[in-house]
């Protein structure tokens, strides 16, 4: 990994000449995202974001902090013990920079804190980082582990069926694996970062997945294809 999210992170805070990041899917075109966009304060996000921050509550854990920009509504409005953990080691530190006071620059599935967690956020289709659909077992058990008793997870996914709709109304889905497994590609100044697997997944097929783990999983808010989901231990 390159990090250029981080590297576009990193430059924006720095006033370091930022550019735009560029994405685009193996199902989508080139698009821009302004960096920006990830320092935005609790009016700049969406509502289902929004949502997830007034429910959060607790000992909270920021998986895929980014910028911090949850982790710092938490921390100074709601004053919330939050852990911002990110797989970028320059996101994590301008985590740092902003002031979010507890960081962790890890992968998810190697993070084993000392203690639990009441509320566990994902984020900004946070059903991504499941990656690919074999892994989404893997990455509950291990998210249901970092959970206190009565804990939550936060997760926010949106459906793609949408993007297969023929001009008649009709579907054409692809039959090689499910239609929201895409590869991701993200451009920054000029580099190319290592493309990677990315998960859009709909709220059926997660909260299966949850009830073959004994977690029990409520749709908290709908947004066009786009939803926030509760996960409990039953």
């Amino acid at each position: 990994m390159k990090d250029l999210m981080g590297q576009a992170i990193w430059d924006y805070y720095h006033d370091n000449s930022p550019e735009d990041i560029q994405t685009e899917t193996s199902i989508s075109e080139l698009d821009e995202l302004p960096v920006e966009y990830l320092f935005r304060d609790f009016d700049g996000m969406n509502l289902l974001e929004q949502k997830a921050l007034e429910l959060a509550k607790g000992k909270v854990l920021d998986v895929g902090a980014g910028a911090g920009s949850h982790s710092l509504y938490l921390q100074n409005e709601k004053n919330l013990d939050v852990t911002a953990l990110d797989i970028s080691p320059k996101s994590i530190e301008v985590c740092k920079l902003r002031g979010v006071q507890k960081t962790v620059c890890e992968n998810l599935l190697n993070y084993s804190p000392e203690e639990k967690f009441d509320t566990i956020l994902l984020l900004m289709n946070g059903t991504g980082i499941f990656q690919t659909m074999d892994q989404i077992d893997i990455y509950l058990n291990k998210l249901s582990s970092l959970l206190n008793p009565e804990g939550k997870i936060l997760i926010d996914g949106t459906d793609l069926l949408y993007m297969y709709q023929n001009q008649d109304g009709n579907f054409s889905i692809p039959l090689a694996n499910y239609y929201g497994e895409v590869d991701y590609y993200l451009y920054y100044k000029g580099q190319k970062e290592v493309p990677f697997k990315w998960l859009y997944l709909d709220y059926l097929i997660l909260s299966d997945f949850a009830e073959k783990q004994n977690l029990k999983t409520d749709l908290i808010l709908k947004e066009g294809d786009a939803y926030l989901a509760e996960i409990r231990v039953r």
